[in-house]
Protein backbone atom coordinates (compact mmCIF):
# COMPACT_ATOMS: atom_id res chain seq x y z
CA UNK A 1 0.00 0.00 0.00
CA UNK A 2 1.00 3.60 -0.48
CA UNK A 3 2.31 5.60 2.46
CA UNK A 4 2.70 9.11 1.06
CA UNK A 5 0.15 11.92 0.99
CA UNK A 6 2.55 14.28 -0.81
CA UNK A 7 -0.01 14.66 -3.62
CA UNK A 8 -2.29 16.60 -1.24
CA UNK A 9 -2.04 20.33 -0.44
CA UNK A 10 -0.10 21.25 2.71
CA UNK A 11 -3.26 22.16 4.64
CA UNK A 12 -4.82 18.75 3.92
CA UNK A 13 -1.63 17.03 5.05
CA UNK A 14 -1.72 19.03 8.28
CA UNK A 15 -5.38 18.13 8.81
CA UNK A 16 -4.64 14.43 8.38
CA UNK A 17 -1.65 14.65 10.73
CA UNK A 18 -3.94 16.17 13.37
CA UNK A 19 -6.52 13.43 12.85
CA UNK A 20 -3.85 10.73 13.26
CA UNK A 21 -2.47 12.35 16.42
CA UNK A 22 -5.97 12.72 17.90
CA UNK A 23 -6.91 9.15 16.96
CA UNK A 24 -3.87 7.69 18.69
CA UNK A 25 -4.76 9.69 21.80
CA UNK A 26 -8.47 8.77 21.83
CA UNK A 27 -8.16 5.24 20.46
CA UNK A 28 -4.82 3.69 21.53
CA UNK A 29 -5.94 0.21 20.37
CA UNK A 30 -5.55 1.31 16.74
CA UNK A 31 -2.98 -0.69 14.78
CA UNK A 32 -3.44 0.96 11.37
CA UNK A 33 -4.99 4.18 10.12
CA UNK A 34 -5.74 4.17 6.40
CA UNK A 35 -6.91 7.03 4.19
CA UNK A 36 -9.09 5.76 1.35
CA UNK A 37 -11.59 7.12 -1.16
CA UNK A 38 -11.18 10.26 -3.25
CA UNK A 39 -8.45 11.86 -1.11
CA UNK A 40 -6.34 8.72 -1.42
CA UNK A 41 -6.99 8.50 -5.18
CA UNK A 42 -6.43 12.23 -5.73
CA UNK A 43 -9.79 12.92 -7.42
CA UNK A 44 -11.37 14.67 -4.43
CA UNK A 45 -13.60 17.74 -4.60
CA UNK A 46 -12.55 20.43 -2.15
CA UNK A 47 -15.68 22.50 -2.74
CA UNK A 48 -18.20 22.56 -5.57
CA UNK A 49 -21.60 24.07 -6.19
CA UNK A 50 -23.97 22.21 -8.46
CA UNK A 51 -27.60 21.95 -9.47
CA UNK A 52 -29.18 18.62 -8.50
CA UNK A 53 -32.82 17.97 -9.38
CA UNK A 54 -33.41 21.69 -9.86
CA UNK A 55 -31.85 22.75 -6.55
CA UNK A 56 -28.49 24.42 -5.92
CA UNK A 57 -26.34 22.35 -3.57
CA UNK A 58 -22.74 22.34 -2.43
CA UNK A 59 -20.51 19.27 -2.34
CA UNK A 60 -17.24 18.48 -0.59
CA UNK A 61 -15.40 15.16 -0.55
CA UNK A 62 -14.87 13.56 2.86
CA UNK A 63 -11.68 12.39 4.48
CA UNK A 64 -12.56 8.67 4.43
CA UNK A 65 -10.50 6.99 7.14
CA UNK A 66 -10.39 3.34 8.24
CA UNK A 67 -9.32 2.52 11.78
CA UNK A 68 -8.06 -1.04 12.23
CA UNK A 69 -7.67 -2.74 15.61
CA UNK A 70 -6.42 -6.22 16.47
CA UNK A 71 -9.69 -7.34 18.02
CA UNK A 72 -13.31 -6.62 17.16
CA UNK A 73 -14.71 -3.84 19.34
CA UNK A 74 -18.46 -3.46 19.67
CA UNK A 75 -19.90 -0.56 17.70
CA UNK A 76 -21.53 1.16 20.68
CA UNK A 77 -18.08 1.39 22.32
CA UNK A 78 -16.45 2.85 19.21
CA UNK A 79 -19.10 5.48 18.42
CA UNK A 80 -18.12 7.84 21.29
CA UNK A 81 -14.47 7.52 20.30
CA UNK A 82 -15.17 8.38 16.68
CA UNK A 83 -17.33 11.32 17.81
CA UNK A 84 -14.51 12.61 20.04
CA UNK A 85 -12.01 12.43 17.17
CA UNK A 86 -14.37 14.22 14.79
CA UNK A 87 -15.30 16.89 17.34
CA UNK A 88 -11.64 17.64 18.09
CA UNK A 89 -10.92 17.96 14.37
CA UNK A 90 -13.86 20.29 13.72
CA UNK A 91 -12.94 22.45 16.72
CA UNK A 92 -9.41 22.73 15.39
CA UNK A 93 -10.78 23.78 12.00
CA UNK A 94 -12.94 26.49 13.56
CA UNK A 95 -16.45 25.18 13.09
CA UNK A 96 -19.09 26.60 13.08
CA UNK A 97 -17.53 29.98 12.24
CA UNK A 98 -15.66 28.49 9.30
CA UNK A 99 -18.37 26.67 7.32
CA UNK A 100 -16.43 25.01 4.50
CA UNK A 101 -14.34 22.36 6.22
CA UNK A 102 -13.49 18.96 4.74
CA UNK A 103 -15.85 16.51 6.48
CA UNK A 104 -14.37 13.48 8.21
CA UNK A 105 -15.82 9.97 7.89
CA UNK A 106 -14.41 7.31 10.21
CA UNK A 107 -15.09 3.58 10.04
CA UNK A 108 -13.69 0.82 12.23
CA UNK A 109 -12.90 -2.85 11.60
CA UNK A 110 -10.69 -5.53 13.08
CA UNK A 111 -7.52 -6.52 11.22
CA UNK A 112 -8.76 -10.10 10.98
CA UNK A 113 -12.11 -9.10 9.43
CA UNK A 114 -10.34 -6.77 7.00
CA UNK A 115 -7.92 -9.48 5.90
CA UNK A 116 -10.68 -12.03 5.45
CA UNK A 117 -12.63 -9.64 3.24
CA UNK A 118 -9.53 -8.80 1.20
CA UNK A 119 -8.51 -12.44 0.73
CA UNK A 120 -12.01 -13.32 -0.46
CA UNK A 121 -12.09 -10.38 -2.89
CA UNK A 122 -14.87 -8.20 -1.45
CA UNK A 123 -14.92 -4.95 -3.42
CA UNK A 124 -15.11 -2.38 -0.65
CA UNK A 125 -12.10 -3.78 1.17
CA UNK A 126 -10.05 -4.68 -1.89
CA UNK A 127 -10.46 -1.12 -3.18
CA UNK A 128 -9.04 0.15 0.11
CA UNK A 129 -6.20 -2.37 -0.19
CA UNK A 130 -5.40 -1.20 -3.73
CA UNK A 131 -5.94 2.55 -3.41
CA UNK A 132 -5.57 3.36 0.28
CA UNK A 133 -2.71 5.20 1.95
CA UNK A 134 -1.40 4.10 5.34
CA UNK A 135 -1.25 7.12 7.65
CA UNK A 136 -0.19 5.10 10.71
CA UNK A 137 1.08 1.55 11.10
CA UNK A 138 2.09 -0.07 14.39
CA UNK A 139 4.04 -2.63 12.38
CA UNK A 140 2.44 -5.58 14.18
CA UNK A 141 0.20 -6.76 11.34
CA UNK A 142 0.19 -7.19 7.56
CA UNK A 143 -2.69 -6.89 5.13
CA UNK A 144 -3.55 -9.95 3.06
CA UNK A 145 -3.05 -10.28 -0.71
CA UNK A 146 -6.17 -9.58 -2.77
CA UNK A 147 -8.29 -12.58 -3.69
CA UNK A 148 -10.77 -13.03 -6.54
CA UNK A 149 -14.49 -13.00 -5.74
CA UNK A 150 -15.94 -13.50 -9.23
CA UNK A 151 -19.19 -12.12 -10.65
CA UNK A 152 -21.26 -15.23 -9.96
CA UNK A 153 -20.56 -15.09 -6.23
CA UNK A 154 -20.85 -11.30 -6.28
CA UNK A 155 -24.34 -11.46 -7.75
CA UNK A 156 -25.41 -14.24 -5.40
CA UNK A 157 -24.28 -12.27 -2.34
CA UNK A 158 -25.77 -8.99 -3.62
CA UNK A 159 -29.08 -10.74 -4.33
CA UNK A 160 -29.06 -12.26 -0.84
CA UNK A 161 -28.41 -8.85 0.74
CA UNK A 162 -31.11 -7.23 -1.40
CA UNK A 163 -33.72 -9.86 -0.54
CA UNK A 164 -33.00 -9.52 3.18
CA UNK A 165 -32.56 -5.79 3.70
CA UNK A 166 -35.18 -4.60 1.19
CA UNK A 167 -37.75 -6.90 2.79
CA UNK A 168 -36.82 -5.55 6.23
CA UNK A 169 -37.35 -2.02 4.93
CA UNK A 170 -40.77 -3.00 3.57
CA UNK A 171 -41.75 -4.48 6.93
CA UNK A 172 -40.71 -1.38 8.84
CA UNK A 173 -42.57 0.87 6.38
CA UNK A 174 -45.69 -1.25 6.87
CA UNK A 175 -45.26 -0.98 10.66
CA UNK A 176 -44.86 2.79 10.34
CA UNK A 177 -48.15 3.08 8.46
CA UNK A 178 -49.93 0.95 11.04
CA UNK A 179 -48.60 3.09 13.92
CA UNK A 180 -49.71 6.18 11.97
CA UNK A 181 -53.22 4.73 11.62
CA UNK A 182 -53.27 4.38 15.44
CA UNK A 183 -52.21 8.05 15.85
CA UNK A 184 -48.90 6.88 17.37
CA UNK A 185 -46.76 9.32 15.41
CA UNK A 186 -43.69 8.95 17.61
CA UNK A 187 -43.59 5.18 17.08
CA UNK A 188 -44.24 5.71 13.39
CA UNK A 189 -41.15 7.94 13.19
CA UNK A 190 -39.02 5.18 14.74
CA UNK A 191 -40.24 2.64 12.19
CA UNK A 192 -39.63 5.13 9.37
CA UNK A 193 -36.05 5.53 10.62
CA UNK A 194 -35.64 1.77 10.48
CA UNK A 195 -37.11 1.64 6.99
CA UNK A 196 -34.71 4.31 5.71
CA UNK A 197 -31.74 2.68 7.47
CA UNK A 198 -32.49 -0.62 5.76
CA UNK A 199 -33.03 1.02 2.37
CA UNK A 200 -29.64 2.73 2.67
CA UNK A 201 -28.12 -0.58 3.76
CA UNK A 202 -29.71 -2.26 0.74
CA UNK A 203 -27.94 0.14 -1.61
CA UNK A 204 -24.57 -0.14 0.15
CA UNK A 205 -24.78 -3.93 0.29
CA UNK A 206 -25.80 -4.41 -3.35
CA UNK A 207 -23.21 -1.96 -4.68
CA UNK A 208 -20.26 -2.81 -2.39
CA UNK A 209 -21.20 -6.06 -0.57
CA UNK A 210 -20.62 -4.15 2.66
CA UNK A 211 -23.06 -2.74 5.21
CA UNK A 212 -21.65 0.01 7.39
CA UNK A 213 -21.92 -0.59 11.12
CA UNK A 214 -23.90 2.47 12.08
CA UNK A 215 -27.52 3.45 12.71
CA UNK A 216 -26.69 7.10 11.95
CA UNK A 217 -28.71 8.07 8.87
CA UNK A 218 -26.39 10.99 8.13
CA UNK A 219 -23.40 8.67 7.81
CA UNK A 220 -25.34 6.12 5.76
CA UNK A 221 -26.61 8.95 3.51
CA UNK A 222 -23.00 9.89 2.72
CA UNK A 223 -22.01 6.31 1.88
CA UNK A 224 -25.06 5.88 -0.34
CA UNK A 225 -24.28 9.15 -2.13
CA UNK A 226 -20.88 7.73 -3.07
CA UNK A 227 -22.70 5.05 -5.11
CA UNK A 228 -25.58 7.02 -6.65
CA UNK A 229 -27.02 10.53 -6.59
CA UNK A 230 -30.58 9.29 -7.10
CA UNK A 231 -31.43 8.57 -3.42
CA UNK A 232 -30.85 12.25 -2.59
CA UNK A 233 -34.11 13.02 -4.41
CA UNK A 234 -36.00 11.57 -1.44
CA UNK A 235 -34.11 13.57 1.21
CA UNK A 236 -32.30 16.46 -0.54
CA UNK A 237 -31.74 18.49 2.69
CA UNK A 238 -31.44 21.76 0.75
CA UNK A 239 -33.87 23.82 2.83
CA UNK A 240 -34.22 24.29 6.57
CA UNK A 241 -37.48 22.34 6.52
CA UNK A 242 -35.88 19.45 4.64
CA UNK A 243 -33.03 19.41 7.15
CA UNK A 244 -35.50 19.47 10.06
CA UNK A 245 -37.42 16.49 8.71
CA UNK A 246 -34.28 14.48 8.05
CA UNK A 247 -32.93 15.27 11.51
CA UNK A 248 -36.27 14.30 13.05
CA UNK A 249 -35.97 10.93 11.34
CA UNK A 250 -32.31 10.63 12.36
CA UNK A 251 -33.08 11.40 16.01
CA UNK A 252 -36.10 9.09 16.11
CA UNK A 253 -33.85 6.02 16.44
CA UNK A 254 -33.12 6.90 20.08
CA UNK A 255 -35.47 9.73 20.98
CA UNK A 256 -38.72 8.07 19.87
CA UNK A 257 -38.02 5.14 22.18
CA UNK A 258 -36.53 6.80 25.25
CA UNK A 259 -37.41 10.49 25.37
CA UNK A 260 -41.00 11.26 26.49
CA UNK A 261 -40.49 14.88 25.38
CA UNK A 262 -39.71 13.94 21.77
CA UNK A 263 -42.46 15.46 19.61
CA UNK A 264 -43.62 14.19 16.22
CA UNK A 265 -46.76 15.55 14.59
CA UNK A 266 -49.22 14.00 12.17
CA UNK A 267 -48.11 16.59 9.61
CA UNK A 268 -44.50 15.40 9.95
CA UNK A 269 -45.46 11.81 9.21
CA UNK A 270 -47.74 12.92 6.36
CA UNK A 271 -44.64 14.35 4.66
CA UNK A 272 -42.17 11.64 5.68
CA UNK A 273 -44.08 8.57 4.50
CA UNK A 274 -44.15 9.66 0.81
CA UNK A 275 -40.43 10.46 1.07
CA UNK A 276 -39.65 7.00 2.37
CA UNK A 277 -41.86 5.46 -0.33
CA UNK A 278 -39.91 7.43 -2.96
CA UNK A 279 -36.63 6.22 -1.45
CA UNK A 280 -37.97 2.66 -1.55
CA UNK A 281 -38.81 3.01 -5.25
CA UNK A 282 -35.38 4.49 -6.04
CA UNK A 283 -33.63 1.79 -4.00
CA UNK A 284 -35.42 -1.00 -5.81
CA UNK A 285 -34.70 0.55 -9.22
CA UNK A 286 -30.97 1.16 -8.81
CA UNK A 287 -30.40 -2.12 -6.95
CA UNK A 288 -32.07 -4.19 -9.67
CA UNK A 289 -30.05 -2.29 -12.27
CA UNK A 290 -26.83 -3.19 -10.45
CA UNK A 291 -27.88 -6.84 -10.10
CA UNK A 292 -28.56 -6.88 -13.84
CA UNK A 293 -25.05 -5.51 -14.47
CA UNK A 294 -23.59 -8.38 -12.45
CA UNK A 295 -25.62 -10.86 -14.55
CA UNK A 296 -24.34 -9.26 -17.76
CA UNK A 297 -20.77 -9.75 -16.52
CA UNK A 298 -21.54 -13.41 -15.77
CA UNK A 299 -22.97 -13.87 -19.28
CA UNK A 300 -19.90 -12.25 -20.82
CA UNK A 301 -17.59 -14.59 -18.90
CA UNK A 302 -19.58 -17.61 -20.03
CA UNK A 303 -19.35 -16.55 -23.69
CA UNK A 304 -15.56 -16.18 -23.54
Amino acid sequence: MKRSIAHLPAEKQEDLAFIVKTTLKEFPQVEMIILFGSYARGNYVDYDQRIEYGLRTCYMSDFDILLLTEKTILSHKVWPIKDAIAEAYYRMKGLPKRPFVTPIQLIHESIHFMNRQISEGYYFHTDIRKEGIILYDSGKFKLSPIGELGYAKTKALAQEYFDDKFQRANSFLRDAKYAYSCDDFKQSSFYLHQAVENLYRTICSVFTLYSHKTHHLGELYKWVSEESEEPSRAFPRDTEEEKRLFNLLLNAYVQARYNPQFKVTKEDIDILIPKVELLKSITEKISLERLNEYQQKIDEEERE
